[in-house]
């Protein structure tokens, strides 16, 4: 007879320790139930993963699945599982009748990465029970101390479960307990006992390779001879000695009259993986009645071919086996200490082999979608940095940091309030649940007939609308889109001869709807507005973006504007782009809203938390920035973007700088500045290249292509087109969340910003007292420009006759070995000319110094970069520039105008760069024009 029909009539149960597609395609399991006697089937991640990560076996399911919709890397996984699973049930289902569901068993792993939740296990295993609906189906549960809780309550709600990764006889008995305490709550339901299977399984040969380990680390070679081979066998014993008494005894007779089956034990890992150990000794070892024994095929095709079944042989000899494991322990082996060791490492292999499985899921569903040409590549330049990208990616796997990240533990980041800050991992859904309300807003705006859009907002309430409105350009017979965040009266005069007041809509935007320059933004047009549509009709032009309960929505409902739409409390507002922040004005401005969020999904299932780093997009990037600035010098992070994207780079500077630049560490990103040839460059850059598909500058990319071969560090990323620039706001935000964990602070919170916003509100009150801000006394002035400085800059710069004297010292204290950039911070009106001559003067200073260099205009900026500037390194050379306002602009309702307000926060700014210790000098026009091109002039000389 063949030995495997042999263990039949030991009493024991052979069931097969695999499962791919094909087994049951080609019949092979049908056939092995005929002429094998096979009982059972089981699977775990480590099976899956050889059968769907190592064979071509599921690309055309695959292909098909994905046909209909994109799907996440667990959606797909669980669609091919469950499928295989299904099918194995159905030809195991003639096995569970006859046996009367003794045997005829599937089982399928809850995922290994909740090993140590109590309650995510419980309802995965609800979750994989009811999708599965198969009779004869086992739901894997691991024996963790989280696990065994879990065990009791799904046997009391009616399920089968195997219990895995068992090595202990003590941590059997508790689950043994767990089972029998499950099975009367089951009873106390009014469930039927008789419909509930179970299996408790024993890993036998994996606690022979950790005891071998030991025994050759022991100077008496026969000694640990006499032990080799023989531990877990003598284990299973005793494990088989307890099951009997378990389940004895008149708590068990009450039960089994009810209709309860014995949790059977089942011998797993019976491979031998000593090759000098015979390949059936597990097998032949363990043959005993009421037993179940999951055999991988090899081990099986050799048991068939030459394996002996002997009845009842796990009983012979108990006495040795208890005399092995005394004299074991004697020897200063612990099995106790390694059982709890294998239990914690099987947990981790089994975690590995779903990682391997999930990666190679996202390598094909990523061909799949992108086709062979990877729209994403980061070149890391040196050997080091890419040895410690790799570390740090494999220390984020191994630990699977992307799924704590998802799940908004704040461990990850400081342990501060992170966990209240990520709201905007699940925006996109919730926004496209909500987009018909988004719909109906665009078609009123149409149908008003309103001629211009005007955004009233600051940093991350506004940047976001602003890269939306410049990448996909005004929509057909839609409103053009203009955005004031700047108190500089000329900017304001600007917004508003450019727009019709009476066909204007404006959007007011403010997440604390109590930041200073929305608000006065807001009282000075509806007063305007009013001269032109009467009051009763002004609100008619104007809506509310802002938090619910926020003093903006209030105020908003006395004026009663024609909309106010809420943000949400979880999402700060440098991450609110994908929420109303962002969605409002691009609804307004025609661009359809439903098509741009169905955009961003697929980058949001890239970057999930299902998605190990070698194949997440997000992550990668996050952690190159991350270890390429805190262990190597490298951040600048300098972003470079195809003309049709270029406005990605404001929000990218916000995102990155606010997000990580406090604490004296972070990094500074740069925008905007022009590209040049590598010797302008010193070490502590980080290149991102964006390139819009059908747009690529071959310049542009010509001289990345110089950098990477240069040694410095690029990320490349190819944009399809406008519609998934949303993709991209997705990708950088994850990335910033991991790089701020890389990098050691919160993400989310930008405790310099409002030190700069303190000290202007101080300036602000006094000024209402006062009528003036305080005198201030120039180090030089010369031809309408002046100098100012605060004593210790003053002293360090020395005292000069001219401007570029003053200059050249200022730039003299740039090292840019050191990592020093320069800021030039101008809060003067942003319009082309301004923004090409400060362009211009950035780059001489670049390339003369090899200095990194930023461009920002105020106030903007404050709510931007100025994070950085103020809480980030001590690395930045800062050039304020401001200047006076020839025609000013009254602020309705108070005694000081804008130019005032414009004033107060240059003040403030330079007031906390210098309590900060930075190097910091403003210069002061009369005359923009002239004083910029004096400015220049000076710069010029002050660098030969």
């Amino acid at each position: 007879m063949n030995p495997l029909k042999q263990l039949e009539a030991c009493g024991q149960s052979p069931w097969l320790d695999y499962l791919k597609r094909s087994l049951i395609e080609k019949d092979e399991l049908r056939t092995m139930i005929v002429r094998d006697g096979l009982k059972g089937v089981t699977s775990n991640p480590s099976i899956f993963e050889k059968a769907i990560g190592e064979s071509e076996e599921y690309a055309d399911a695959l292909k098909q699945f994905q046909a209909t919709a994109d799907h996440s890397i667990s959606a797909i996984y669980e669609h091919l599982a469950i499928s295989d699973i299904h099918a194995a049930a159905d030809v195991l289902r003639p096995v569970y009748d006859e046996t009367h569901g003794r045997d005829g068993y599937i089982s399928l792993e809850c995922s290994p990465y909740l090993a140590n939740d109590t309650e995510a296990t419980m309802a995965e295993a609800l979750r994989l029970w009811a999708a599965v609906k198969r009779p004869n189906l086992m739901v894997k549960v691991p024996a963790t101390p989280a696990g065994i809780p879990a065990i009791r309550e799904l046997i009391g709600r009616g399920l089968n479960i195997n219990i895995t990764l068992l090595f202990s006889t003590s941590v059997y008995e508790q689950v043994v307990e767990a089972y029998i305490s499950g099975l009367e709550d089951l009873a106390r339901a009014g469930g039927d006992l008789s419909k509930i299977g179970s299996v408790a399984s024993i890993f036998v040969s994996r606690i022979d390779t950790a005891v071998d380990k030991r025994l050759d680390k022991l100077d008496d070679k026969r000694l640990a001879d006499r032990f080799r081979g023989k531990v877990a066998i003598a284990n299973a014993k005793l494990a088989y000695v307890r099951y009997k008494e378990l389940f004895s005894g008149p708590r068990w007779q009450r039960l089994a009259a009810a209709g309860a089956r014995t949790q059977r034990l089942l011998w797993a890992s019976t491979s031998t993986k000593d090759p000098a150990y015979n390949d059936t000794m597990y097998v032949e070892a363990l043959v005993g009645r009421d037993t179940v024994d999951t055999i991988p095929p090899i081990t099986m095709d050799a048991f068939r071919d030459h394996g002996k079944a002997t009845p009842d042989v796990i009983e012979h000899d108990v006495a040795g086996a208890r005399s092995i494991l005394a004299e074991l322990e004697q020897h200063g082996i612990s099995l106790k200490e390694i059982t709890e060791e294998l239990v914690t490492d099987g947990v981790q292999q089994f975690a590995d082999a779903f990682d391997k499985l999930f990666g190679a899921i996202a390598r094909r569903r990523r061909v799949l979608r992108e086709g062979d040409r990877a729209r994403f590549t980061i070149g890391l330049g040196s050997p080091s940095l890419k040895t410690a990208f790799e570390e740090e990616m494999e220390n984020w796997r191994n630990v699977g940091r992307i799924r704590h990240l998802w799940a908004g533990d704040k461990a990850l980041w400081t342990n501060a309030d992170e966990d209240k800050w990520v709201g905007w991992l699940n925006i996109v859904e919730e926004e496209l649940a909500d987009v018909d309300r988004l719909r109906g807003f665009a078609d009123e705006v149409e149908k008003h007939g309103f001629t211009d859009i005007v955004l009233l907002g600051m940093g991350g309430s506004s940047l976001g609308a602003e890269v939306l409105a410049a990448t996909f350009g005004r929509q057909s017979g839609r409103p053009r889109f203009h955005m004031l965040d700047s108190t500089d009266p000329a900017q304001i005069r600007a917004i508003e001869g450019a727009v019709d007041l009476g066909k204007t809509l404006f959007v007011v935007s403010s997440k604390s709807g109590s930041t200073l320059e929305p608000n006065i933004f807001m009282e000075y047009f509806f007063e305007r507005v009013a001269t032109v549509r009467g009051k009763e009709k002004t609100g008619e032009h104007f809506v509310a973006v802002t938090d619910p309960g926020s003093s903006l929505e209030r105020r908003a409902k006395e004026l009663r504007f024609a909309h106010i739409f809420h943000g949400v409390t979880a999402i700060g507002g440098r991450y609110s782009v994908l929420s109303k922040f962002g969605l409002v004005p691009a609804a307004a401005m025609g661009i359809d809203v439903k098509r741009f969020l169905e955009a961003v999904q697929p980058m949001e299932l890239s970057c999930g938390a299902d998605v190990p780093p070698a194949e997440n997009p997000g992550v990668q990037l996050g952690i190159a920035i991350g270890v390429a600035a805190k262990r190597f010098g490298r951040d600048k992070v300098t972003v470079v973007a195809s003309q049709g994207i270029a406005d990605l780079g404001a929000w990218l500077e916000q995102l990155l700088a606010e997000s990580t630049g406090k604490q004296g560490r972070g990094l500074i990103p740069l925008a905007g500045e022009p590209l040049a040839t590598p010797e302008h460059y010193g070490s502590d850059r980080f290149f991102t290249y964006l390139e819009l598909e059908g747009q690529a500058d071959q310049s542009q990319r010509q001289k990345v292509d110089a950098l990477e071969r240069a040694g410095h560090p690029v990320a490349r990323i190819r944009v399809k087109d406008e519609w998934h620039i949303g993709q991209e706001f997705f990708r950088w935000e994850i990335a910033t969340a991991v790089a701020g964990a890389i990098i050691g602070i919160d993400p989310f919170d930008q405790p310099d910003v409002e030190a700069s916003k303190n000290k202007t509100r101080a300036l602000m009150q006094d000024y209402e007292k006062s009528r003036r801000l305080p005198i201030e006394t120039p180090i030089f002035h010369e031809n309408g420009l002046a100098l100012y400085a605060d004593p210790r800059n003053a002293a360090e710069l020395g005292r000069h006759n001219t401007l570029s004297g003053y200059l050249k010292s200022h730039f003299g204290r740039v090292h840019a070995k050191a990592g020093d950039y320069v800021a030039l911070l101008a809060y003067i009106e942003r319009d082309d000319v301004h923004t090409q001559a400060l362009t211009g003067m950035r780059a001489r200073i670049r390339d003369k110094t090899r200095a990194a260099t930023c461009l920002g205009f105020g106030p903007r900026f404050q709510h931007s970069t100025g994070q950085a500037y103020k809480g980030g390194p001590n690395s930045g050379v800062f050039l304020q520039i401001t200047c006076d306002d020839p025609v000013d602009i009254e602020v309705p309702g108070h005694s000081y105008t804008f130019g005032v307000v414009k004033a107060a926060q240059a003040r403030g700014d330079l007031d906390v760069l210098v309590e900060r210790g930075r190097r910091a000098l403003r210069v002061h026009f009369k005359d923009v024009g002239g004083g910029l091109a004096e400015l220049g002039r000076a710069i010029d000389t002050a660098l030969e």
